[in-house]
């Protein structure tokens, strides 16, 4: 099969490799029909994440079709369409008894596209399948669920739920990338009282708006001002930095009220300052997290009910499976591309009616 290989830092390429196939009786194999690029497959590229060795497939999200089980899984079969977590719980150990996936030490935990081949090829493997597939409703589009891969639960769970955000609350959100415009959209859900989107490229301030923003500013502007005069001087409820870059985690300490919540969700490869010097007596609370995508099941329960964006607000652009390399591309030069969340699959069709 085809698969998108990562060959060392800034090395990729799209390439044969051998097929997947069972390997233990808790695996399934799946045939991808869509699949999406993230920031952690940069991060990656970048060398920000050491673990991942050469020769490894990237990828850890998509949607697709079962086409074998081992003898251990029965909450799927050949045939079934699924999403694929990025998140892989063996279930059984103490973190997966706590809903704490991410922490798995039973073997699971991230391991797609990072410890064991991921999810960007025509099949992938997926391991503890009883967990980490999940069925998807015929009236969820496979474009829309892929976003429920990743992207929805790291903002539900590591943004919102980590963030604490209430009702009435004054939310900032730094960097708007496919992350940032989950959480807003994910933030909206409990009525905050306005939500503070920043971001260097005004064309992610305007999908902020769309995705629920109250009020967009470049981050070249002056936003920590704008926050202190929005808020009479007092501060954001909560901030949350979904960039992975030192100067906005430290923005966010410095925007946020005491008593506040900052939560980080961005992926960092480099040391961010965390200045006691301030924060000591303010009584901030500093929250991390990697998705533990305990969620999942919820969020696809309210997409399926139309609560959450389709992929039509956060998908920019489309590719078929074998473009992978331009796929890339366009995501790495989002700035210049407009690139938001890109998805990678057959060609869509419209559903036509059939009389029996």
């Amino acid at each position: 099969m085809k698969a998108m290989v990562f060959q060392g830092r800034d090395q990729k390429s799209w390439q044969d490799v051998p097929d997947p196939g069972i390997q233990d009786a808790a695996d399934a194999v799946v045939r991808v029909d869509a699949v999406t690029i993230c920031g952690t497959d940069l991060h990656i590229l970048k060398g920000d994440v050491p673990e991942v060795q050469p020769g490894t497939v990237l990828g850890h999200e998509a949607v697709g079709e079962v086409v074998e089980t081992g003898n251990d899984v029965h909450s799927v079969r050949p045939g079934d369409r699924v999403l694929v977590s990025c998140i892989t719980p063996c279930g059984r150990c103490r973190f997966c008894r706590e809903n704490r996936f991410g922490q798995c030490l039973g073997g699971g935990g991230w391991i797609l596209g990072h410890l064991i081949n991921g999810t960007q090829a025509e099949y992938v493997r997926v391991p503890f399948a009883e967990l980490s597939l999940h069925p998807l409703p015929s009236a969820v589009r496979g474009e829309d669920a892929v976003l429920l891969a990743d992207i929805f639960p790291t903002a539900y769970e590591v943004g919102v739920l980590n963030g604490s955000v209430k009702p009435g609350d004054t939310v900032v959100v730094v960097g708007l990338g496919p992350i940032g415009l989950a959480t807003v959209a994910a933030a909206r859900l409990y009525s905050p009282r306005r939500i503070i989107a920043i971001d260097l490229v005004a064309s992610r301030l305007e999908a902020a708006r769309a995705a629920g923003a109250d009020v967009t500013v470049n981050a070249s502007e002056a936003p920590e001002q704008l926050v202190q005069d929005l808020t009479e001087g007092l501060g954001a409820d909560v901030a949350i930095e979904a960039v992975g870059v030192p100067q906005a985690f430290e923005a966010c300490t410095r925007m946020v009220r005491p008593g506040g919540r900052v939560a980080n969700v961005g992926v960092h490869g480099e040391p961010a300052a965390l200045h006691l010097e301030s924060l000591w007596s303010r009584d901030v609370t500093i929250t991390t997290g990697l998705v533990d995508t305990y969620s999942t099941p919820l969020l696809l329960d309210m997409m399926a009910a139309g609560r959450l964006p389709a992929a039509s607000a956060l998908v920019t652009h489309r590719f078929a499976l074998s473009q992978m390399e331009e796929a890339y591309a366009v995501f790495s030069r989002a700035a210049e591309t407009g690139a938001l969340k890109v998805v990678l699959g057959p060609p869509t069709h419209d559903a036509v009616a059939t009389s029996p």
